[in-house]
């Protein structure tokens, strides 16, 4: 397997600015999914690092070694399409060997190479048909396949799973996990689903509008969101986002606007009295917004207000609440057996609040 680098990387489409300055290094052996809104920049990074595009500027290396201008057949990478790109004249077992006969593979390895992984992704008796013949997973298992003959240096996924319908994807999420495990390879996964990023990755680089806003572990772009877009864009449901100002009074922090006030404990703004007068935004997860039930936990320094629809998720409850003229999400253990109307009191848990400056969006909590 193979390291990666990205440096200083621009990427124009004429006037049009899809990358700007990306540097990421992926490790030897490392799964690392790309993660971002549709046009934020991270297939145009992956069609350059597999040589489909031409880099404008920055520099590219795998295994140390520069790739700007090594043609694509000289890289040693395997890319796995969205929609396959089977050749549907051809069987099973010839489209996974097709490369490897271009080569002039002795037959006895091109056997033994498409025999292995026919055996890992659980092919082997749909060798002989014809694609049109397989499901929209036993395609992508295909083409996965077709990947690993190869034994490249470097796997690549452009937003492999998109195609399928949502019992496929959480398949497939499962079979590339377990494939991960079994090759110990080096991947880069490019998707917009961010249950892909958090679920797959070992790494996740979280991009917009061509700029890496966050590269972590799962747990910590999570936990610790660098900034608004990030924090809004991992995690479902979407976090809560309350704009105010902060003040101090008697040597707490306070967070105000027209709906609530709040007082913000000190371990979560260590330096509050930078923070006074500071217009800010505040972000509780649905997880940490707690919901008082008859005969359950009472909650501390509660807050009023007002629950306006419930959805029913199983073993969870999506409770959406009004508190002023401000719109809250809590996610809690199903049933919350209230009425749409009723009056509720809840609070939050400070130990995972977030705390944005509003004008520059980044992160000013521990």
């Amino acid at each position: 397997m193979a390291t990666v680098q990205f440096k200083g990387i621009v990427k124009k489409f004429g006037d049009n600015l899809v990358l700007n300055g990306v540097d990421v290094d992926i490790k030897d052996h490392e799964f690392v999914v790309i993660v971002g809104p549709s046009g934020c920049g991270k297939t145009t990074l992956l069609r350059m690092l597999a040589g489909l595009e031409e880099v404008t500027d920055g520099e590219i290396f795998i295994d140390n070694l520069l790739v700007n201008e090594l043609h694509p057949s000289k890289r040693e990478i395997a890319m796995v399409f969205q929609d396959y790109a089977l050749y549907p004249h051809m069987t099973v077992e010839e489209n996974m060997n097709f490369a490897l006969r271009l080569r002039k593979m002795a037959k006895t390895e091109i056997l033994s190479r498409v025999t292995e992984a026919a055996n890992i992704l659980q092919l082997g008796k749909f060798l002989k048909r014809m694609p049109k013949q397989l499901s929209g997973g036993q395609r992508q298992r295909v083409a996965i396949g077709r990947a690993i003959v190869r034994k490249p240096k470097v796997f690549l996924f452009d937003e492999p799973l998109s195609n399928l319908d949502a019992k496929l994807r959480e398949e497939m999420r499962v079979e590339i996990a377990k494939l991960y495990q079994r090759l110990n390879a080096t991947i880069i996964y490019v998707t917009h689903d961010q249950v892909e990023a958090m679920t797959l990755a070992g790494r996740i680089v979280i991009m917009n509008h061509g700029i890496v806003q966050q590269v972590g572990s799962p747990i910590e772009v999570y936990r610790k969101p660098v900034n608004l877009f990030v924090a809004g864009f991992i995690g479902s449901p979407t976090m809560n986002f309350l704009s105010g100002r902060l003040s101090i009074a008697d040597g707490v922090a306070v967070f105000s606007n027209e709906s609530l006030t709040l007082p913000i404990p000190a371990f979560v703004l260590p330096q509050k009295e930078a923070a006074d007068g500071r217009e800010v935004v505040l972000g509780i997860r649905p997880d940490d917004v707690m919901v008082e039930r008859p005969g359950g936990e009472k909650c501390s320094g509660k807050i009023d207000g007002v629950l306006e629809v419930c959805e029913l998720l199983g073993h969870r409850e999506n409770l959406y609440l009004k508190v002023g003229g401000q719109r809250l999400l809590a996610t809690v253990e199903a049933f919350f057996n209230r009425s749409p109307g009723s009056a509720v009191s809840l609070c939050f848990n400070y130990q995972n609040m977030h705390v944005f400056d509003k004008t520059t969006e980044r992160r000013i909590s521990e």
